[in-house]
């Protein structure tokens, strides 16, 4: 029978984590209504197991929440939560896979603002051991470890582990929802391209360096096929839209039941990083519109930001500029300069 603190926990976790409650010691663990058993394992994290395991069971984990003022992915996956509760005889979702949903910054989630002091999404891969005492390090090093335990009782079969990380952009772009994919070294998988294009992901960003985000973190640290969704706009919990993020939310849910989905009728455009802007010093000047969209094209020879004897100028026939923003710390990063690349990295997925 389904206590009163789990029906109110399952039913609205968004509700519950903000509010800072926590299940009893007694009431950590329980099973819904399909047979699924859940655990409360932290603030905002929760894990799902099917009632039927298998050696090729898939462990999927779903974040959002990660940058607190990004809310509408955070409300999809409390959704979910409460779906996969339900169970699919009283119209939610059955769930095929091991499933860890996470919601990240719960405490720049209840603040309404991105972080409290350092940006949680770059602290990840051991960064935040460089900054013992800032309020976000204790989380990161956290959901570092939620995703180890996890994974570690994953299979280790190809195309078993999963992390789809869900934000929204602070700034409108030239593809509303896109796609960033970490840089592990090894060839990228069709599996993923085809679910992001179900997903309605118009574009695929390629990273060619090793960075310090969640999927990052988890492509490496536990071999999942991983990936950062960005949704839409930033705006405050319930003025959120979530019928313009329903691409994204079907295909997870075809990826949690164990469904094929929707085959895309096309596949993403794909950009890859050829370089970044880094704001060496706050002398630094980004030579664009404050509002340019990401995804901008840029012509050859076009100057796009300085700082001291630091120059960035256009150096193929375009560049499409994503996530600038001159208002960082000095030392990360302030843009990311992309080319497009569709037809060679479809053609080299396996």
């Amino acid at each position: 029978m389904t206590s009163n603190a789990e029906h109110g926990m399952l039913d609205d976790f968004l509700a519950y984590t903000l509010a800072g409650r926590r299940p009893a010691a007694h009431e950590t663990q329980g099973t819904c209504a399909n047979g699924a058993r859940w655990s409360w394992l932290d603030e905002g994290v929760l894990q799902f197991e099917p009632a039927s395991v298998g050696k090729g069971t898939r462990s999927v984990l779903a974040s959002a929440g990660v940058h607190g003022d990004e809310t509408a992915p955070i409300e999809l996956l409390s959704r979910l939560v409460r779906d996969i509760a339900r169970g699919s005889a009283q119209g939610g979702l059955a769930l095929t896979c091991r499933l860890l949903v996470i919601l990240g910054n719960v405490d720049a989630m209840r603040d309404a603002c991105r972080y409290r002091d350092d940006d949680l999404n770059r602290l990840f891969s051991g960064r935040h051991a460089q900054v013992p005492h800032s309020h976000e390090a204790p989380r990161a090093a956290a959901l570092e470890q939620a995703a180890i335990r996890f994974f570690a009782d994953a299979s280790s079969e190809a195309g078993a582990r999963w992390h789809i990380d869900m934000h929204t952009a602070i700034r409108a772009s030239a593809f509303e929802q896109f796609a960033l994919l970490p840089h592990t070294g090894k060839p990228f998988s069709r599996a993923m391209f085809e679910w992001l294009g179900e997903a309605r992901i118009s574009a695929v960003l390629l990273h060619t360096t090793k960075g310090n985000t969640y999927s990052h973190f988890t492509a490496e640290a536990c071999g999942a096929e991983a990936c950062t969704l960005e949704l839409g706009k930033v705006r405050p919990f319930g003025q959120n839209d979530l019928t313009r993020f329903a691409g994204a939310d079907e295909a997870l849910r075809h990826l949690l039941a164990g469904e094929s989905g929707v085959a895309p009728t096309t596949m993403p455009r794909v950009f890859t990083v050829i370089d970044q802007l880094t704001k060496q010093s706050d002398a630094f000047e980004l030579l664009v519109a404050a509002d340019v969209p990401n995804f901008t094209p840029f012509a050859k020879d076009t100057l796009l930001a300085r700082d001291g004897d630091y120059r960035y100028i256009v150096s193929r026939d375009e560049e499409r500029i994503v996530f600038p923003n001159a208002t960082v710390k000095p030392g990360l990063r302030a843009g990311l300069l992309v080319v497009e690349t569709t037809r060679h990295t479809l053609s080299q997925l396996v």
